[in-house]
């Protein structure tokens, strides 16, 4: 199974979801998603469980100039969790990051708008979270959500992706009450290469499914 590639995040999600069985139709689980590509999974997940979705918006920050190498993440809350090891090794200054994340918490707010409108997020005080995403690289937007989330007075945490790093998988479990990580190859890489279809997700299609 570990070197098996998903066909889309859909197909992820309804593997994902045969190892969440035991939280299939409790009262108390709310499936939270990381946009944008972990709504697909989330949808798949929460359909399967029967429990309610929602999504949860946090956002990479991105080293200056290597915009994909995430040297921390910020999320609701004014919560944020930055990669000391990056931040040293490529000698980013304070004030690089204090801009990057400013520009970060302006894409965070717009999206919070524009994925839910009027509509409150779920109460999940007393709850337990599953917060979902299509994988786990290096961890760093997950981290910041796990954080986030339990400012909100959660029963419990369960970080569930369906594939990810056995590095950052075992890392997260000193954060999350449980981790559920489907696939977790040896020779990891990246997320994207977990998947045949690995295409962005668009803001339409994560209302439509929170629809």
């Amino acid at each position: 199974m570990d070197g098996q590639v998903f066909a889309n995040r859909r197909e992820a999600g309804a593997v994902l979801a045969t190892e969440l069985e035991s939280y299939k139709g409790r009262g108390d689980v709310v499936v939270l998603a990381l946009p944008r590509g972990g709504v697909p999974v989330g949808y798949e997940v929460a359909k399967a469980l029967d429990a309610p979705l929602d999504v949860f918006v946090v956002r990479k920050l991105g080293v200056p100039g290597h915009r994909e190498l995430a040297m921390g993440a910020i999320g609701p809350g004014g919560v944020r969790v930055l990669n000391r090891s990056i931040v040293d090794w490529y000698r980013i200054p304070a004030r690089a990051i204090e801009e990057t994340a400013r520009e970060e918490l302006a894409e965070l707010e717009r999206r919070e708008h524009a994925y839910r409108g009027a509509r409150r997020p779920l109460d999940v005080a007393g709850k337990t979270v599953i917060l979902v995403d299509d994988g786990l690289a290096t961890g760093s937007t997950m981290k910041a959500a796990v954080q986030a989330v339990r400012g909100l007075g959660p029963a419990g945490v369960l970080v569930a992706v369906p594939t990810g790093s056995r590095e950052t998988c075992a890392s997260m479990r000193r954060l999350a009450d449980d981790v559920v990580c489907a696939r977790s190859p040896e020779d990891f890489s990246a997320v994207g290469n977990w998947y045949a279809d690995f295409s962005q997700t668009t803001d339409r299609e994560v209302c439509e499914l929170l629809a």
